[in-house]
Formats: structure tokens, C-alpha cells, sequence
């Protein structure tokens, strides 16, 4: 069973039965089963769900081609929406939900009276109001059906775990599969019953830790749920397996699974075969004894040779990094048959490394592993390569351009121009290693063709140009600071980016120092300071423009004003004594001033 948080206080109870559509009563196959939910503390029943059989399908052997008639799986899903307020799951130790059915098949070889032995499905799940807060909690699930049979005297091995979707730690064991108390005389009781629940009877020789026969027992992987069993023994046996869930290491649930494995006689299946050769003409590979060594410019291929001794054998290899990540080697053969018609006894394929390939002066460790296609499972050989490469050297590529843009700090270079400027550079990036190098120019945070800037390059092998062409307008002078980072990427094992941040400003024009007359003298007729005119006045600039000009008499009258910066002001008859002014800009800059209008004999 799974319990699965959906929203609100809404939970969804998922029962999966897979069923034994060969010893199974059909009978047993029901339309619905009623699943109970206890306090855990005291085993007091809070509730009963209907769930209802909402999925009927046959499960799919793991290799269709193993298809055996003694053994075929249905999977039955049972599934209802259950609802889990607050104000009432809050009890400390959790609750548990059971479902009781009887009775199990008759064929199976391990417990007593197994026609007549129940079966009780469990799970136990938190609060979900703890200690005063919301606790949202989604049981593990997903767990894969077992769908294959095992052969006598064969490992047997399958990926038994689940998953679970809060990202809780899942630990799992061998337990005893419970009884429950279901009976041939009531074997669907219309509600469960609370816990304590009685567990199933173990024959002769069996029990919790050696629930099938065999050299080794049955054993399951805490951590990965991984099973594993090589069966001495024919027969249907049943197993059970408890998933714990933890988080932050306190165990907040439980799910208990009940299975069945079929041993059963199979056709005698020989290992395949594979060896390696380090380099044509060498010796064969000597696993733990040698260590590949790829330098640059040596041979970075392996030859492998792998075969099996049966008739009309499928092939295949795989990888499997033991100690490292990252890129691994190509095959040029995965997969092929061998000793069939018209097929070699022996396969060929070739494992090469690629270029960039870097151990990192330690020794990396690859498994190669061929899989028969033999049944139940299939039976493998590896070969583990030891394995030290070095690095290809490369140097740094270099970047330089015309008008200079580069310099030796973190500071970025500044570059300012005047609206209606071009300006141009030309960059070009070399490489000594002869490496493909490419040149970008990106723009930090603007659009660098709305700011009026385009950077065409060519690339190439050791050598890379690219033109930078900037046409500053009123718009990119909006953007006020544009910086502008240009690159070097070179496509090599180990690149080694070389890069250049260059600011780009839009400034006003250079002009005269502003210095405006302080004194006129019309009353003499002298030919000199006879007007107030401001020649020097600060020059438009893209938004900033000239707007007024006011002049004030001592006592704040306004006496004269204009909008035309070429402006001419004698004094308009005015009295002499001090007058104020005030020039004003679009952008609200000011200039303020005193002018003293001369008396008449001056």
C-alpha cells in the first residue's frame, strides 16, 4: 500500500495486489477491499475505506523471450481518496492502515497450511499535525512488481526498492509476512481487525532470515532494496520485506510487502566471455595487474573480445564507471549474436577514449560488462580497466585589438564618445596550439544593436578577428553606462576563456569653460560689453537642450526673459544697478547668476 498526499486534508489509499493468475482462485479476485485505519498508539479504529478495483492488467516479464506458462502475474489497483484532518490525525506515534484477506495458494513450499494461512497488507504513517504543525507526508511507492521466475541452483537478483517522493531515507529488511485474521470461513471480512497481527507459520528449516532455501538465502540490500537468493530448491515460496522511512533520521513509517518467487528447472545457460587488449598485438589485458596509459597523441582505443559457449547466444556490453563521472569511452560493437548461422564464434568491438579523456594523475577504474540473453536472467563477465590518461597541454590564446581595448586589471576600460560618433576597433584572437577560437561581444544587462553596436567576427583554427563598430546616438546615451564584455573561447580539452570587460560611455561635447559676463555697458556706445549675449553657454545635448533665460531686477521682478540661447540683451532701458539670472535646461540644470548693467557715463 501507498498514501499519497494530494491537497488539503486529501489523501489518496492505493492498495497494489499483484495476483497469481496461475495458483490464485479466481474467486479471490475481487471487485473491492475495505481497508482499516488504527491509532497506533492504541489500536483504536478511526475510520474505513471502501477502495474500489480501479486497474486489471497482466504484469510484463523483465525479458519477454523467458516467457514461461508456470508462472503469470496479473496487478490489481485498489484506490480511494481518504480524507485526514488535523484536529484528528494528531496523535504522536502515527496510525496504520490494514486490509485482512485470505487465503494464500495452496502450492506454496514454505509456510504451513498455506491454503489456509491469511494475509494482512500494512502500512503505518505518520501525523499530520505534529507538534502543533502541518506534516505532509507521502509514503513510499512505486515499487516493482515481481514479475520473473527464478532457476535452480542460478543467482537470482532484482531491484526490489522503491521510491519516495518527499525524498525521505527508505531502509529496507526481511520480515515475516503477517497472517492477519482472515480465514477460509470468513476470508473477506467486511473491516479489518486492529493490530497485533499473527504472522504466517515458517516450515520446516525456514524462517525470518532464511525465508528461501538457498546458498546464500534470500538477502536484501538495506539501502537499495536490491534482492538477491540462488535457490537450491523447486518449489512457489512466499517472502516478506518491511520499508522503513526516515527523515532526519527518525522513522516516521512503514510499508510491509508480501511476494512470491517461483524456482523452477531451466535450461543449463554458460557465461559469456571478455577480455581486452590494450593495444593490437599486445597480450591480453590482465585485470588488477596492468594499467592502460593513454598520453597525447598515443592509440586511446581497447580491442574487446567476448563470446559464449552457447548456441544462438545475444550479446550486449555496458559501462560502468566505478570510481569517477564524467564523459565516458565510445564502443563501436554494443551488441551482436554469436555461434548462430552465419554468425562468428567471437565478437570484436573497439573501446576508445575520448580525446579530452583526463584521470587526473589517479588511476580510474571502468568495468566492461557483456550480458547473455539466457533466462531467467541474464549471466554476465566484466573486466575491470585500470586506466591513467593525461592531459592534452594547450596554452591560453591571446586577444588583442586596434584601437587598444585590452589592459592588464580588473578594472574595466572606459571608452567615451560624443553622440553622433562612430567608433571602431578590430580585435584578433590567436592560439599557438592551433585550437578552433571564436569571439563573442555580449552587452551586460542592454541591447547592444539598440545602443547602436555590431560585432561581426571570423573565426577560425589559431587565428580569430572580429569588428567592433559602435554609432552612439541620444538613445544609447539614455543607457548612460554600457559595458560590454568580449571573449575568447577556444574548443579544446581544457579552454581557458581569455576575456575583456570595456565600458562605454556617451558624453557631451567638449565646450569652452562656461564663464558668462558679469557687467554690461551699453550706455557708452563703446562697441563693448554694449549687450548680455552668452556665447559659451553649454551646447545642447541629445534630451538636454537649452529653455530660458530670465533676468530679475534686485527686488525678484522679472524684467526680461527668452527661449532663444542666442539671445540679445541691452539692458531694455533698465536703470543701471545688479540684475539676477536664471538659465535653465530640459533636464532642470540650472546656471545662476549676477550681472551689473553700467550707468550711462561708464
Amino acid at each position: 500500500m501507498d498514501l499519497r498526499y494530494v491537497s488539503g486534508n486529501n489523501y489518496q489509499l492505493t492498495l497494489t495486489l499483484y495476483f497469481d493468475a496461475i495458483n490464485g482462485s479466481p474467486g479471490a479476485l475481487d471487485n473491492d477491499l475495505t481497508a482499516g485505519i488504527f491509532d497506533k498508539a492504541t489500536n483504536r479504529s478511526m475510520q474505513d475505506v471502501v477502495l474500489p478495483l480501479v486497474e486489471n492488467t497482466y504484469v510484463a516479464y523483465t525479458n519477454p523471450a523467458c516467457t514461461s506458462p508456470s508462472l503469470s502475474t496479473r496487478k490489481l489497483v485498489y484506490r480511494s481518496v481518504v480524507q485526514l484532518a488535523p484536529t484528528t490525525y494528531n496523535g504522536a506515534q502515527g496510525y496504520y492502515v490494514a486490509v485482512e484477506r485470505c487465503c494464500r495458494n495452496n502450492g506454496i513450499s514454505n509456510i504451513v497450511g498455506p491454503g489456509e494461512s491469511g494475509q494482512t497488507f500494512y502500512l503505518e504513517f505518520p501525523a499530520v499535525l505534529r507538534n502543533g504543525q502541518l506534516f505532509r507526508d507521502s509514503t513510499p511507492r512505486i515499487f516493482p512488481p515481481l514479475s520473473d521466475y527464478a532457476c535452480l541452483g542460478e543467482l537470482f537478483y532484482y531491484d526490489f526498492g522503491g521510491q519516495d517522493p518527499d525524498g525521505d531515507s527508505l531502509v529496507y529488511e526481511l520480515a515475516t509476512p503477517l497472517n492477519g485474521y482472515s480465514s477460509t470461513r470468513v476470508p473477506k471480512p467486511a473491516t479489518a481487525t486492529a493490530a497485533p497481527y499473527p504472522t504466517i507459520q515458517w516450515g520446516t528449516g525456514r524462517g525470518e532470515q532464511n525465508q528461501i532455501p538457498g546458498t546464500p538465502t534470500l538477502t536484501i540490500n538495506r539501502r537499495t532494496g536490491r534482492l538477491q537468493v540462488r535457490p537450491t530448491e523447486l518449489g512457489l515460496f512466499v517472502f516478506g520485506i518491511r520499508c522503513s522511512e526516515y527523515r532526519n533520521k527518525v522513522k516516521i513509517g512503514e510499508t510491509r510487502r508480501d511476494f512470491q518467487l517461483k524456482v523452477i528447472m531451466c535450461p543449463t545457460n554458460a557465461e559469456p566471455t571478455i577480455t581486452a587488449q590494450a593495444q593490437v598485438g599486445r597480450a591480453t589485458y590482465r585485470p588488477g595487474r596492468d594499467t592502460i596509459r593513454l598520453v597525447p597523441g598515443g592509440n586511446p582505443c581497447v580491442r574487446l573480445r567476448f563470446t559464449d559457449a552457447d548456441n544462438a547466444s545475444a550479446l550486449s556490453l555496458s559501462l560502468q564507471p566505478v570510481n569517477f563521472t564524467g564523459p565516458l569511452p565510445s564502443i563501436s560493437l554494443l551488441q551482436g549474436m554469436v555461434r548462430a548461422a552465419g554468425m562468428p564464434d567471437t565478437l570484436v568491438s573497439q573501446l576508445c577514449f575520448p580525446t579530452c579523456f583526463d584521470t587526473k594523475g589517479q588511476v580510474y577504474y571502468l568495468n566492461v560488462i557483456v550480458a547473455d540473453n539466457g533466462c531467467s536472467l541474464p549471466k554476465r563477465d566484466t573486466v575491470q580497466l585500470a586506466i591513467i590518461a593525461q592531459p592534452v597541454p594547450t596554452h591560453v590564446p591571446v586577444l588583442t585589438s586596434v584601437p587598444t581595448l585590452m589592459q592588464d586589471n580588473s578594472t574595466p576600460l572606459v571608452i567615451r564618445v560624443a553622440p553622433g560618433s562612430v567608433y571602431e576597433a578590430t580585435l584578433t584572437a590567436t592560439d599557438a596550439d592551433n585550437d578552433p577560437l571564436t569571439l563573442t561581444a555580449a552587452g551586460t544587462g542592454f541591447d547592444m544593436a539598440a545602443a547602436g553596436m555590431r560585432f561581426v567576427p571570423t573565426n577560425g583554427n589559431g587565428r580569430a578577428t572580429g569588428l567592433f563598430r559602435w554609432e552612439a546616438s541620444c538613445a544609447a546615451a539614455l543607457l548612460q553606462q554600457m559595458e560590454v564584455t568580449f571573449r575568447v573561447q577556444e574548443s579544446t580539452c581544457y579552454p581557458q576563456p581569455q576575456v575583456q570587460v570595456v565600458r562605454f560611455e556617451v558624453v557631451s561635447p567638449d565646450t569652452l569653460a562656461f564663464l558668462p559676463p558679469n557687467i554690461i555697458t551699453p550706455g557708452n556706445h563703446d562697441g563693448k560689453n554694449d549687450e548680455f549675449t552668452l556665447p559659451t553657454l553649454p551646447p545642447d545635448f541629445c534630451d538636454n537642450r537649452f529653455a530660458t533665460i530670465k533676468i530679475f531686477s534686485r527686488w525678484g521682478n522679472e524684467v526680461y526673459s527668452s527661449a532663444d540661447r542666442n539671445f540679445r540683451w541691452d539692458g531694455g532701458g533698465r536703470p543701471a544697478g545688479v540684475y539676477f539670472y536664471l538659465i535653465e535646461y530640459t533636464n532642470k540644470r540650472r546656471f545662476k547668476g549676477m550681472l551689473t548693467l553700467a550707468p550711462a557715463y561708464q
